[in-house]
């Protein structure tokens, strides 16, 4: 492991300019490639202490044996040598987005004398005008048979074109008038590559001009009484249309653009895009990458835009790219792609309309494509066990946790504070044991005491049903069905939510109850670390390995269990609010009122002009929402009809 400030560069070296620069290993292998509109400014980030770096950039620059720059012109020159040297060295550190599968597309093959239509999949070659990619090739071969009646297009191989080529007659597609048949001269080749340039046109979205054309010819045909052409162009027109419903309608113009949406974690990262063309999307794909390097949503975009534009020219670069947040050179890079489109191309993010619902659905498609990305790989039963040997040895246990308990609390500025436990068994989630717990000892943003609480209340029970002998003890109470909750079976390992306080009050709520067979870590979600009880450095794993992709799906999973627990509890108190009786002020206005003062209680003791400083708060409705608080009584307890007592709330956990 290299010390960085072996080869930093001297002062007064690195030119401050733009350019890009490679980092390279001992072996003089390039590991890293970046660009900088300030050398100077962005090389200096990776030489500061190396315990301040990200875990991910320290590991780079602990790596690293040397650095190298060179210097440009322009941020757009940066940005195109920087793809170049990526593509060239296939750096280790940087963003790899890899195809979460192969996608066929419809492929024109105008570099041959006879163009060809067919389905292509890999790399794309020269002279070869591509559409899509689709979901899967039968989507290609109904389009296209669709379509070869109005545009007869070759799809045969060139084998077989030779064949009948020697023979001197057409293949069936030639008598069924499915193939302009150019092996035996019914067309030139003039006439044939001029069949399929339409062809391309069509497909690139420019429809409406022929089906009017054939609209014409048939009422031209059908005026002259010639009946059968104009049958034949009017089913023509009905293929072309049925061709056209192929692709949903998205957006009401013309459109011709491409949307990019992000979905990511920690860990790793999934790209979605969808191709529009002419108002309707012509074809999907998506990425998955292992985020190497630090890097943001915005990094992730910029990284994909040079992946997807960095071998396209012309057309294939739509007029207008859609992405979720913007790169830190939005300008150059937006420079770079109209340079390669040779027009302007727009690059923004969608704010309203069409595009931004458009926008939406490619983003459920990115979350989907993670989520489903992350289902393949815990499904593997070899690489669960890997994952707990890994934890194993990590957190020095004796044998692989089987059972995995993690908790995690959650509140909104210190009101509703609830908890979630989620479990794992041998790698995967076992939903049924998920249990929910309301924490009303306190109010505040205490985490800590909050967790010392949720695992004193799980354990209790635990004990409570070790020996139990038909009753309950302590706070523990039978559920409304009559069955009690069954804490029965102890976890080999507790996983909290946070870091070291959060693990300490783990441990210690463990040792007050007397267990000691249980362990206890905690992950911390800004940097992966895993802490330990008692231990001032947190165990780092590497991110590649499985074990920490496990502790990271475990401690996930109960947060958004716990985040949803707390929304529901928190939707509740609104619907039964005494801002509900104020004229005028709606759902978004509420919530905007509880989310600044924190909760209704606070609300009340609020003045008018404080109100009003809430956005689109004006003095009026601050006057009815005082005037509304001061009016509404206190809510009466709920009591039982048949033993006339107050019945108390369960602050224990439930079932989901």
């Amino acid at each position: 492991m290299a010390d960085p400030s072996s080869y930093r560069p001297k002062p007064g070296q690195i030119p401050d300019s733009p350019g890009v620069y490679r980092f390279r290993d001992e072996h003089r292998r390039v590991i890293y490639v970046g660009k900088a509109k300030s050398l100077r400014q962005r090389l200096a980030n990776y030489f500061q202490d190396v315990a301040t770096l990200h875990p991910r950039t320290a590991t780079m620059v602990t790596t690293a044996a040397s650095v190298e720059w060179t210097v440009v012109s322009t941020e757009v020159e940066a940005l195109q040598l920087e793809y170049t040297w990526i593509k060239e060295y296939d750096p280790r550190f940087n963003v790899k987005y890899r195809d979460d599968k192969s996608y066929p597309y419809l492929a024109v093959t105008l570099n041959e004398d006879f163009p060809r239509v067919q389905v292509m999949r890999g790399a794309k070659k020269k002279g070869v005008r591509y559409f899509g990619p689709y979901g899967h090739a039968w989507a290609i071969r109904e389009t296209v048979d669709l379509m070869l009646r109005v545009f007869p297009v070759r799809t045969c191989s060139a084998g077989v074109l030779r064949n009948h080529q020697q023979k001197g007659r057409p293949c069936l597609l030639g008598y069924i008038g499915k193939c302009s048949a150019p092996c035996v001269g019914r067309v030139t080749p003039e006439e044939h590559r001029e069949l399929a340039e339409e062809f391309c046109d069509f497909m690139a979205g420019r429809t409406g001009t022929y089906i009017r054309r054939l609209e014409k010819e048939m009422m031209a045909a059908s005026e002259e009484m010639e009946f059968e052409k104009a049958a034949r162009l009017r089913d023509d027109i009905e293929a072309l249309k049925r061709a056209m419903e192929k692709n949903a309608v998205v957006l009401a113009d013309a459109t011709d653009a491409d949307l990019i949406a992000v979905a990511e974690d920690e860990l790793e990262a999934a790209v979605q895009i969808f191709h529009v063309r002419g108002g309707r999307v012509r074809g999907q794909r998506g990425w998955v990458t292992d985020k190497v390097e630090a890097v943001d949503t915005a990094g992730l975009v910029e990284h994909a835009l040079q992946q997807l534009y960095g071998e396209e020219r012309g057309d294939a670069v739509p007029k207008e790219v859609l992405v979720p947040a913007l790169p830190e050179d939005s300008d150059a890079v937006s420079l770079w792609l109209s340079d390669r489109r040779g027009s302007h191309v727009s690059l923004r993010i969608p704010q309203r309309g069409d595009k931004k619902d458009l926008m939406e659905t490619v983003q459920r498609n990115a979350v989907h494509a993670l989520a489903l990305h992350k289902t393949k790989r815990a499904s593997d039963l070899t690489t669960r066990s890997r994952a707990l040997e890994e934890i194993a040895g990590a957190l020095g246990l004796d044998t692989a946790p089987l059972r995995i308990e993690c908790f995690d609390v959650s509140h909104l500025q210190g009101e509703d504070v609830v908890a979630s436990m989620v479990v794992f068994e041998d790698g995967l989630a076992r939903k049924s044991e998920y249990r929910r717990f309301q924490i009303k000892g306190f109010e505040g943003q205490d985490d800590v005491r909050s967790m010392h609480e949720v695992i004193t209340r799980r354990f209790k029970r635990y004990l409570a049903e070790k020996d139990r002998t038909g009753e309950w003890i302590g706070d523990d109470a039978p559920e409304d069905d009559g069955r009690p909750k069954r804490f029965a079976y102890p976890p080999q390992l507790v996983v909290v939510d946070g870091g070291q306080p959060q693990v300490a009050a783990a441990r210690r709520a463990l040792d007050d109850l007397g267990i000691d067979d249980v362990a206890v870590c905690g992950l911390a979600k800004r940097l992966e670390e895993v802490w330990l009880p008692n231990d001032d450095d947190p165990v780092v794993l590497p991110r590649s390995s499985e074990g920490l992709y496990l502790l990271q799906r475990v401690r996930d999973t109960a947060h958004d269990f716990a985040i949803r627990y707390q929304r529901s509890k928190r939707t509740k108190r609104l619907r039964t609010s005494p801002l509900d009786a104020v004229p005028g002020l709606g759902d978004a206005r509420k919530q905007a009122l509880i989310k600044h003062f924190g909760s209704v209680k606070r609300l009340k003791q609020a003045t008018i002009d404080q109100i009003c400083e809430v956005p689109g708060m004006g003095r009026k409705t601050a006057e009815s929402v005082v005037v509304a608080l001061a009016q509404a009584a206190p809510a009466a307890p709920a009591v039982n009809t048949a033993t006339g007592e107050i019945i108390e709330e369960n602050d224990g956990g439930s079932r989901k």
